[in-house]
């Protein structure tokens, strides 16, 4: 049985700062991202709307749409 191997996440905040772009580009890129694609919700006691964050599979996601993101919207760059 494969078991799920994914043992630390980042943060959006961690993921954009260390990406150079914004919190905000990084959760438009991601909406239509699935677990599968490194994209998990964390949710704290207190924390209903939970908080986004990426294993590693999912910064390699992220780093390609931000690619294809920078090819068509040059002027957004």
């Amino acid at each position: 049985m494969q078991r799920n191997k994914v043992h630390h996440l980042y943060t959006v905040e961690r993921v954009a700062r260390e990406l150079g772009v914004s919190e905000a580009l990084i959760q438009e890129l991601t909406l239509g991202l699935e677990p599968e694609e490194g994209v998990i919700w964390v949710y704290g006691v207190n924390d209903d709307d939970g908080f986004l964050a990426f294993t590693d599979e999912g910064i390699e996601e992220i780093e390609l749409l931000l690619d294809e993101y920078h090819r068509v919207s040059p002027w957004k760059a």
